[in-house]
């Protein structure tokens, strides 16, 4: 799947990059030119390197497997 289209870079590139030790994400702006032109593709790029597992090896912080629920309180609107 293409990632970021104004650099034509693919999933499979980013995945490479990281399989080949670029971990964080100056390094693959640097190296394949991601997020430099329009910037639209950054949050994909970020959520392709957390698949990856880049934010476990790098800050210890883990992905959460399942999502959970939240509660949300609606209230009416009265007229005075």
């Amino acid at each position: 799947m293409i990632v970021c289209v104004c650099k034509s870079v693919s999933d499979r590139k980013i995945r490479a990059s990281i399989a080949e030790g670029v971990d964080t994400f100056d390094e693959l702006q640097f190296e394949l030119g991601v997020a430099t032109c329009c910037g639209k593709c950054e949050e994909s790029v970020r959520d392709v390197m957390a698949q990856c597992g880049v934010c476990e090896a790098r800050c210890g912080v883990e992905r959460p497997d399942t999502v959970q629920p939240v509660h949300l309180t609606f209230y009416e609107r009265k007229a005075a």
